[in-house]
C-alpha cells in the first residue's frame, strides 16, 4: 500500500428510500449513527455529476470506529433506477459483510425486523459460517462469524 500512497477505505454508500429504516436495520446489526446531514449546493453537483442536487445522509460507523456505511437518500435528483431485488450475481454493487459473534442470534434479530434469510447459513472449511441477508428496502449484506477451534 505504501507504494501508491492509499491511507483507507473511508467509506462505502448505499441510496436508500427510508433513511429511518435503513438506520433501524443497521443499528440492530451494531453500527452506531455518527451523523445526519442535509448535503447540497452547487459543489455537491461537480462530485457527484448530477448538477443540482438534495441529498440527505446518514454516517453509520463500526464498533471499532474504522469502517463506515453512508446511506444517502436523494431528494433532488430523483434516484434512476433500483437493484434492491437484483440476485448476487448482478454487476455492479453487491453487499457489504459484516463479522459477527453470534450469527444465528443476529439472524434471528433481523428476521424478527422484516430482513429474509438468501438461501441458508453455511459453514465454509473450518473457517466461517456465512450468510446473506436482505434487509430494509431489500438491501444485501452478508454476515460471517469466525468459527474459534479452541473453543469448547
Amino acid at each position: 500500500m505504501a507504494e501508491n500512497k492509499l491511507i483507507r477505505m473511508d467509506n462505502v454508500g448505499i441510496v436508500v428510500e427510508s433513511l429511518d429504516n435503513a438506520i433501524l436495520f443497521f443499528t440492530e446489526i451494531g453500527l452506531k449513527l455518527e451523523g445526519r446531514a442535509i448535503i447540497e449546493g452547487e459543489w455537491a453537483g461537480r462530485v457527484t455529476g448530477l448538477g443540482d442536487q438534495h441529498v440527505e445522509i446518514a454516517m453509520m460507523v463500526t464498533p471499532d470506529g474504522h469502517s463506515r456505511l453512508e446511506l444517502s437518500k436523494f431528494l433532488h435528483p430523483a434516484p434512476v433506477s433500483d437493484h434492491r431485488i437484483s440476485p448476487v450475481n448482478t454487476l455492479g454493487y453487491l453487499r457489504v459483510m459484516f463479522t459477527v459473534e453470534d450469527i444465528d442470534e443476529l439472524v434471528a434479530r433481523l428476521i424478527k425486523i422484516g430482513a429474509q434469510l438468501v438461501g441458508e447459513i453455511v459453514q465454509y472449511q473450518d473457517s466461517y459460517r456465512l450468510c446473506y441477508i436482505r434487509g430494509a428496502e431489500g438491501i444485501l449484506i452478508g454476515l460471517a462469524e469466525q468459527i474459534d477451534l479452541n473453543k469448547d
